[in-house]
């Protein structure tokens, strides 16, 4: 899955996906690139982007520009973040490993997900320093959860991003169509296999028995009775912070401030979860409106270029995810081409800051922006 000799890299979003569909079989690129029900959703998120339209100002000596942003004591060199995206071993063989690496050959955060291809230790060792945050799919099995902690903890990732809008697996329809589930066939599950606290609830080693591994994951990955009286469950097993990725809802802002979230991540799961749900930039600022400077918000799902970052820190996010653009770079050119979407990123953000009249993240805030 490397890059053909003498074969120009894509450049922009709908190169590297007609790319990644040429190299990727049916059932793994359908899973990636897919959504919930009519991908309704996936759709409303590029629209509320294309609804605020970049309003210039002129005559500013943009000769210098910085888009560093701190979070959590932190500087990056953009306000930006690798979404946790899981299984990326079904986009190239070395999944999670390649994304990392190229993530911190660029100082860019990189978040991995509870359900990758490869133990968060083996991510982290490729990371060396480079910064890295822990997504978290709670899993029914206290144990579990906190032995998952723990290691992420002891392998340097800085935050606890807690994912909480997949109690169940939502209706998609093309895996369901392909007959795709790749967690049927244990992928994705190499931080369960390598835990100790699930491994002792097996009656064999998973490399002796990879069927009841499987069977093992299957029954307590879904956490459907999870609550907002659960989360001190994770001040008991961590002291790193705790950012909650899946916050649509005002009323779940102000409970996220009330049990305490160090920050939170507006996200409707990239449209994977619900179809026909609202976009993620159309209630940031209503959520940021609960938030009032209290805790950092972040938002994710939908963002592809340099614009869109500049329209949802604008609009007072705090940072973005930026997910299946990646993750097409990976399936495409491997580390090389995670490395390159990122770069076109970067520049892309810089020129328009430039062009926009926006000399740092600090500046950036609704003059610069229109609704249609």
């Amino acid at each position: 899955m490397s890059q053909p000799a003498g074969q120009q890299l894509p450049v922009s979003y709908a190169e590297w996906e007609s790319r990644a569909r040429s190299v990727l079989a049916k059932g793994p690129f359908d899973y990636i690139d897919g959504g919930a029900g009519y991908e309704d959703t996936i759709r409303v998120n590029r629209e509320a982007f294309r609804s605020w339209r970049l309003q210039p100002q002129v005559l500013r000596n943009v000769s210098k520009r910085d888009a560093r942003v701190t979070l959590f004591g932190k500087t990056y060199p953009a306000p930006v973040m690798l979404a946790p995206i899981s299984i990326q071993g079904i986009a190239h063989p070395l999944g999670e490993l390649a994304s990392a690496r190229a993530a911190a050959a660029l100082g860019v955060p990189f978040i991995l997900s509870t359900v990758s291809s490869r133990p968060l230790e083996e991510v982290a060792a490729v990371m060396g320093n480079a910064p890295r945050w822990f997504q978290l799919f709670w899993p029914n099995d206290p144990d579990v959860t906190a032995s998952l902690l723990r290691r992420a903890e002891a392998a340097g990732y800085s935050a606890i991003v807690l994912t909480v809008d997949l109690p169940v697996y939502g209706w998609r329809e093309r895996d369901i169509r392909n007959g795709y589930n790749p967690f049927q066939v244990g992928e994705g599950i190499a931080n369960f296999v390598t835990d100790p606290a699930f491994r002792a609830k097996l009656r064999k080693p998973p490399e002796q028995d990879w069927q009841a591994a499987i069977s093992l994951f299957g029954s307590i990955f879904f956490h459907p009775s999870l609550s907002w009286a659960d989360l001190p469950f994770l001040r008991l097993h961590t002291k790193l912070p705790i950012l909650i990725k899946g916050i649509l809802n005002m009323q779940d802002a102000e409970l996220a401030l009330r049990y305490g979230a160090d920050g939170i991540v507006v996200s409707n799961h990239g449209g994977r979860q619900v179809d026909g749900e609202v976009a993620s930039l159309d209630v940031l600022p209503d959520v940021l409106d609960i938030v009032r400077g209290r805790i950092p918000v972040l938002m994710d799902s939908g963002i592809r270029n340099g614009p869109d970052v500049i329209k949802a820190i604008s609009l007072g996010a705090s940072a973005i995810l930026f997910g299946r653009p990646y993750i097409y770079g990976l399936a495409v050119a491997g580390e090389t081409g995670v490395g390159r979407v990122i770069q076109n990123l970067f520049t892309d953000l810089d020129l328009t800051m430039a062009n926009c009249g926006i000399r740092s993240i600090a500046e950036m805030n609704r003059t610069f922006l229109i609704r249609r």
